[in-house]
Order: structure tokens, then sequence, then C-alpha cells
């Protein structure tokens, strides 16, 4: 995949309009491989990736009440509610990371998360102009999340099984430990897929109808999955 990657970048090296006009979403199941290709993207392409997930999970790890609410809320497979979470997605758009563009993974969950951000991004004449939707089989994602781990500074998944670190519970790149998310279980992942198929899918239609959507099979590798993206953004 390094010559793959590589040529990405040739293509779109120097090219500031083309950057700039990355303004993503990716949409997908718990498990369905979002966060691993986030950060191939964002390495090819130079734009920020916004995980909504990562930024609550830092919230729950606070000593205050606001992150034991969050706490709480993420180890019960549940949605936190939507003006948190659109308030903390408006500040990190307005940094300087995401000047070039960006990919947000886990928002919007729901239309009226979507309509608001339309609104948001409408009234700093920024929109979407792709929506990766990535197809997977419910009975695929249990066997994905249960034996997953992560490194959380840099993003990087490992599973016991199908993608095993060099070294027990180690990341490959730094050392560093490796962690497990409380909610990567079965009970809680049918929860999650509950959610996202009550709540989450009909984004789907939403986005169709814009004329945005692009759609992967997450069930190919990882390398041909990013390909997949890659020519996506390329249109």
């Amino acid at each position: 995949m390094a010559t793959f990657f590589q040529a990405v970048k040739r293509h779109f090296a120097g090219d500031a309009e083309n950057r700039r006009s990355i303004r993503s979403i990716l949409i997908g199941p718990p498990g369905a491989g979002k966060g691993t290709q986030a950060v191939n993207l964002k390495e090819s392409f130079g734009i920020c990736h916004l995980s909504t997930g990562d930024m609550l999970r830092a919230i729950a790890k606070e000593d205050s009440p606001l992150g034991k609410k969050v706490a709480r809320t993420l180890e019960a497979g549940e949605l936190v509610t939507d003006s948190l979470v659109i308030e903390i997605l408006e500040a990190n758009l307005q940094s300087d990371a995401c000047k070039l563009g960006f990919m947000l993974d886990g928002f919007p969950r729901t239309l009226v998360q979507a309509e608001k951000l339309d609104s948001y991004l409408g009234e700093h004449n920024e929109p979407l102009n792709n929506v990766v939707e990535f197809k997977v089989n419910d009975g695929v994602l249990v066997d994905r999340i249960s034996g997953r781990m992560i490194h959380q500074a840099s993003g990087r998944t490992y599973h016991e099984v199908f993608a095993p670190p060099k070294e027990h519970m180690k990341d490959d790149v730094t050392g560093e430990p490796l962690m497990k998310r409380p909610d990567d279980n079965p009970t809680v992942l049918k929860r999650r897929l509950d959610i996202y198929h009550e709540q989450t899918a009909p984004l789907i239609k939403f986005y169709a109808d814009k004329g945005v959507l692009r759609s992967v099979d997450a069930m190919q590798s990882p390398e041909k999955v990013f390909q997949d993206i890659c020519e996506h953004f390329k249109k």
C-alpha cells in the first residue's frame, strides 16, 4: 500500500484548492473500520480527522460532573446529547488544523445532527462534498469488535486474531500500551448496532438525496477499502 500512498500524495501535493475541497463524513456501524481508514486518509491528504468518539472519551476521563456523565453514557452504549456533540465539533472545526479540510467520524448520527451540521457549514460556505458509507454485515462486526485493541494517541488499531501487534498489547511503532474500549463487547455492541440502524442508517438516504453519498465495501481488505475511498476523494 506504500506505493499507493505515495501516488495519492503526489496527486494532491502542493494543490491547496484540492485539499481544501475535501469536506467529508465517514458513516458506518461500530467496527466497520472508519478509524483505521481515517488515520490513512489524514496522512495522505493532510486534512484533520475529527472523531467525536475520541473527543468524548477524552472528556469522559476528566474528573468532573460532565466527564462522569459522559462516561456513564458511553459505557451504556447510548448516545450523548446533540447539543453537546455539536458544541464540541464546532469548536474543533474552527481550529487551524481544519483549515485545509476535514473528515468527520462518528458525527452526524441523527437527521437532526445532519441538518444542524448542514446549517453550520452553509453559514461558512463550506458544504460537504462527499459522504463515505462503510457497508458491512452485522455478523462480521461482532468478531471485529470483540478482539479490537487501540493505540489511543495515534488511532492505530489491532485485532487479537486478524491483525495482532508484534508484541502483546503494545503498539508496533511506539511500544506504548494498547487499550481495549469498555464498550467493545458483544452486549454493548448489540445496543450500539440497534441505535445505528434506528437513528443513523436514515442518514444514508439523506445524503444520497443530496448527491454526495459514496459507498465502499468495508468487508474488503483495509488496503482495498483505502484505495476505493481515495478514488472517491479524487473525483
